[in-house]
């Protein structure tokens, strides 16, 4: 059933990836190419799903996740707050954006900004997003300068725009240090970082992006649930609602 659910959510994904292009307007052509290479990979998902054979429907266990120290990622909100989400993104990934411009507008407002809910930011560049790995080294060079939030959402809403003259342009809007960003990014420094992210994504069972771990905080960690792609905030809210009330 967990396979089905993870699927579906990828299936799901294809009115989303138009409702992208329609927000945007036109698509360029590099847009488009972007949007098709992720559904081609979707059907293919779907196609192998397909030609399995048929099992006997059971229910799943969510994936449970645990993080024991979260020092040192970025994050949003109060250190003391009872609940934490972790994200892992790609800013190069149209659903990741999709979420960013939905519902992490709504989970700021509703539950981040009023110290309910602590949010970590962490990496999975895929690599067929080739701009993907240069964007989560460019975020991190920015937290040296204490921009690694305005940075990250600029970003983050701007996925086709992350090749390295955009991103030292976004930081000259932000007026940050450009020349010292330049030099951060092309020397690797948070190459290595990155990396390890993407290893944890990949050993609790991220599949795509985005992912989330939601659960309760636990320290300076989580003990919480694995959730596999750009959900709307309503299920977020639901979950977030339930895990208030569990005792």
């Amino acid at each position: 059933m967990k396979k089905f659910l993870a699927y579906a959510t990828l299936f799901a994904a294809l009115p989303l990836a138009a409702q992208v292009a329609n927000d945007q307007g036109a698509l360029t052509r590099q847009q488009g190419d972007q949007i098709l290479l992720e559904l081609r990979q979707i059907r293919q998902l779907l196609e192998r799903q397909q030609a399995k054979p048929a099992a006997q429907p059971q229910e799943e266990a969510p994936t449970k996740v645990k993080i024991a120290d979260l020092s040192g990622v970025s994050m949003l909100g109060s250190k003391s707050a009872p609940l934490t989400i972790v994200e892992y993104t790609d800013y190069q990934c149209p659903f990741c954006q999709r979420f960013h411009v939905t519902a992490f507008v709504e989970l700021k407002k509703a539950y981040i900004d009023t110290g309910k809910v602590r949010f970590f930011s962490k990496d999975m560049p895929l690599d067929f997003h080739p701009n993907a790995m240069r964007a989560a080294m460019a975020a991190r060079c920015a937290s040296e300068q204490g921009k690694f939030w305005e940075l990250r959402d600029t970003m983050a809403a701007n996925p086709n725009s992350l090749d390295l003259e955009h991103i030292v342009g976004f930081a000259a809007d932000l007026k940050m240090d450009t020349s010292a960003l330049r030099a951060c990014i092309d020397g690797g420094k948070f190459k290595e970082p990155v990396q390890r992210d993407v290893l944890e994504a990949m050993k609790i069972g991220a599949n795509g992006t985005p992912t989330f771990v939601v659960g309760k905080s636990v320290g300076n960690g989580v003990d919480g649930e694995l959730v596999i792609g750009a959900m709307p905030f309503q299920m977020f809210d639901a979950k977030l609602k339930e895990l208030q009330s569990a005792k």
